[in-house]
């Protein structure tokens, strides 16, 4: 695979790993597991991204399925985080 160079997916990767380093060290700090989650859920998010870089065409259907389910771990988190106690 080829790399291709596409500034928006670039920056979205450093911020998936920024996030993916603050969701861990967020958890480490307050052993908070919702942090944990919304890490890795950036970090499929940031898999994507290196599928698009690598020349994946963002369309396919393994790419589809790797944001679903990072957005539905974010979803996860923010549903635990909105009903913790």
């Amino acid at each position: 695979m080829a790399f291709v160079w596409d500034p928006v997916s670039v920056l979205n990767l450093l911020f998936c790993i920024l996030i993916v380093i603050l969701g861990y060290w967020a958890y480490r700090q307050k052993e908070n597991v919702v942090a944990l989650y919304i890490g890795l859920g950036f970090g499929l998010f940031g898999i994507s991204h290196i599928a698009v870089l690598l020349g994946s065409q963002s369309s396919e259907i393994s790419l589809l399925v790797v944001r679903t389910l990072g957005y539905l771990v974010v979803i996860f988190a923010m549903y635990k985080t909105a009903f913790q106690r």
